[in-house]
């Protein structure tokens, strides 16, 4: 079976309390921290000086997610700071295998994202470049929006691929997973899921706990 990994969505925890918010979802396998522009997205979010800090404090590994512009200058010195893994557009990157690779020499796993108008097959011939895809399951840019179940057959394309290739790509999810849609995206191929409001709302530990639960019942 698959491995199940939380990522919660720290967009979704007290920012005035980071410190003490990723102390309540260290059971969680990283923090998803979403880098948004105001360009790329219609929302701002945290920059580098934030993350560099984020990254002394927390207990578990950060899991960057680039809703930027110009990535292929940003993402590399994301990468510099130690995280685990850096994240990128597809949409937003104008050489993604190179990127993928720059973002890897600097230590950090390197993924793609696709935001959900976005078909597998635009990423399809580069895939084997990267560490992780993400498929967004809502359009990116705030957090708590509804779950969109018309991305799921992207994401059992992306499940296909990496069968044939024998890939050990993670698929990520992002956008309004909770316990209700969890096991819809499990069930179609999905093996990392980053929840916001669903972990931060209750007691992020037993949420986390749930959430693996539902999703390796789904899991292949």
């Amino acid at each position: 079976m698959t491995d199940v990994r939380i990522n919660p969505s720290i967009l979704a925890a007290d920012f005035a309390n980071f410190e003490r918010e990723l102390g309540r979802i260290q059971t969680a396998d990283a923090a998803h921290v979403d880098i948004m522009d105001n360009h790329f997205v219609p929302n701002l979010t945290f920059g580098q000086p934030m993350v560099a800090r984020l990254q002394e404090v927390s207990p578990i590994p950060l899991d960057l997610h680039l809703m930027i512009n110009n990535p292929d200058h940003w993402a590399p010195q994301f990468a510099e700071m130690g995280v685990f893994s850096v994240t990128f557009h597809l949409e937003a990157a104008t050489a993604p295998a190179t990127l993928a690779r720059s973002v890897r020499e600097r230590g950090a796993r390197a993924g793609v994202a696709l935001r959900p108008g976005t078909p597998f097959n635009q990423i399809e011939e580069l895939l084997e470049h990267f560490d992780q895809l993400l498929i967004m399951t809502v359009e990116p840019g705030f957090g708590g929006q509804k779950f969109m179940p018309e991305t799921m057959p992207k994401l059992r394309q992306a499940r296909e691929w990496a069968r044939k290739h024998e890939s050990e790509i993670w698929l990520q999810v992002d956008g309004g997973v909770s316990q209700d849609t969890i096991g819809m995206a499990a069930e179609a191929g999905a093996d990392t899921f980053v929840a916001g409001s669903a972990v931060f709302r209750g007691d992020p530990a037993d949420q986390i706990a749930q959430l693996r639960t539902l999703a390796g019942q789904h899991a292949h």
